[in-house]
Parts: structure tokens; C-alpha cells; sequence
């Protein structure tokens, strides 16, 4: 079956907007958890605009299912995993200032740096993931890094779902093939909702996991937050 992570980052977004500690991030793990979610996703990023730091060391005594920290691996990050150990590691190129992640790993140019980062998180007990666009070189290239999983980055699924759901999802359900002939785990992750999850679920026999965030806040607001992870969790059976 494939796991549903559930991303708190905007949860953390709103409690930073007014200064004190409502929403309590973690409290909403502790119920994300109950409410029937397979692990909890945080990205902290450099200027803690929503996810901070001590966030994640928090979270770490609090977390029964698994928590999975992604981020890009400076000093400072990876500080903070050899300080928290968490079960997963995402490696995300994203820069400082980015809204959101916009791009997988080009494994290629990066494979001696990805390749020293993974052995040092895997030496600390972590299972890692790279992000990664559905390119069959680049997966096959990920295999050198010493990766556990990849984690394909789906906003282009997503933008194209409502259009051709079948070329949509064509390149996905190629990579994570190849993937899996290769030995490597496969996660996604990123604009997936309730109305594309399904499908990419349907079509990836080989997906792990997924981790979802901002569209499942949202629509959390509107249904609830437990019956909106119930819901999320209906879309991968």
C-alpha cells in the first residue's frame, strides 16, 4: 500500500503569521497521525519562513510514524538531520528564496556531491530520497548516487491531468518502472490532490509513498482536517 505523508508547512505558515502558537504544530501532528496518516513531511528552509528549525527537533520526540525532513543539504541542514536522525531525508535542490520547489536533482553535474551526502545520511540510520524529474537518464544516473528512493516531482502531472491524464501520467509511469528495475524506491510528491491522486496511484504500481501538503490544507479547511486526511488516504487503496 502506499503511504500517505502529510507536509504541515503551511500549517506552520499560519501559526508564523500571527507570532504565537496557534495553529499547535505539534498537536496537528499527533492528529494528522491519528486521523490515519503514514508519516508527517516537514521542509525547513533557511529563513524558517514556516518550518523552523527547532520545529523539527520537537517533532522528532513526538512523531510515532515516520518523519520525513526534505530540504536542500547545506552545512546547516544536514546539521540539523546528524542532530534529529530522522527515518527520511529528501534531498530537494531548492534556492533560499524559493516559494516552493521548482525543479528535481540533475544527478548527472551533482553525482560525487549527492553521492557523499548520501553515505554520510545513510551512516546516521536515515533512508534517503532524491527529487527528481521523470527522466529515465536521470534515474538510471540516481542508481550511482547510493539513493535509496527518488521522489518524482509531479507538478507537471498535475498541470497536465486535467488535459490528457494518459501523456500526463506517461513519463511517471516510465521513470517509476525504471526505477523499480534498478532497485531503487519510488515516492512523488507535489501538487497532487484528490482529484489526480488516484490516478498516478493507479498507474505507479510502484510508488511507496507520497507527500502532500498545501492542497490538502486547503481543502482541510473546507472539510476538516480528519476527514480530509481520510479522504486522501481513500485515493491510494
Amino acid at each position: 500500500m502506499t503511504k500517505l505523508s502529510v507536509n504541515i508547512n503551511k500549517l506552520a505558515t499560519l501559526r508564523n503569521a500571527r507570532g504565537h502558537n496557534r495553529p499547535d504544530i505539534l498537536q496537528a501532528a499527533r492528529d494528522i497521525e491519528r486521523f490515519g496518516a503514514e508519516g508527517i513531511t516537514v521542509h525547513p528552509r533557511p529563513d524558517e519562513r514556516h518550518i523552523r528549525y527547532q520545529d523539527v527537533r520537537d517533532l522528532k520526540s513526538i512523531v510515532t510514524t515516520e518523519l520525513n525532513v526534505e530540504g536542500n543539504p547545506t552545512p546547516d541542514f544536514l546539521g540539523l538531520c546528524r542532530e534529529v536522525r530522522p527515518e527520511q531525508v529528501t534531498l530537494v535542490p531548492d534556492a533560499p528564496d524559493a516559494i516552493t520547489s521548482n525543479a528535481g536533482w540533475d544527478v548527472i553535474t551533482h553525482r560525487s556531491f549527492l553521492q557523499d551526502v548520501v553515505a554520510e545520511l545513510k551512516s546516521q540510520g536515515a533512508r534517503v530520497s532524491i527529487f527528481l524529474d521523470p527522466d529515465l537518464a536521470l534515474v538510471e544516473a540516481a542508481v550511482a548516487t547510493g539513493t535509496d528512493r527518488i521522489e518524482l516531482y509531479t507538478e507537471a502531472y498535475a498541470v497536465q491531468y486535467s488535459h490528457d491524464r494518459e501523456a500526463a501520467v506517461a513519463p511517471y509511469r516510465a521513470a517509476a518502472a525504471r526505477a523499480g528495475q534498478l532497485g531503487l524506491g519510488v515516492n512523488a510528491g507535489h501538487d497532487l490532490d484528490l482529484d489526480n491522486l488516484a490516478w498516478l496511484h493507479q498507474q505507479l504500481p510502484e510508488l511507496a509513498e507520497v507527500s502532500i501538503g498545501h492542497a490538502l490544507v486547503c481543502d482541510a479547511l473546507y472539510l476538516g482536517l480528519e476527514n480530509t486526511v481520510q479522504l486522501y488516504r481513500r485515493q491510494l487503496r
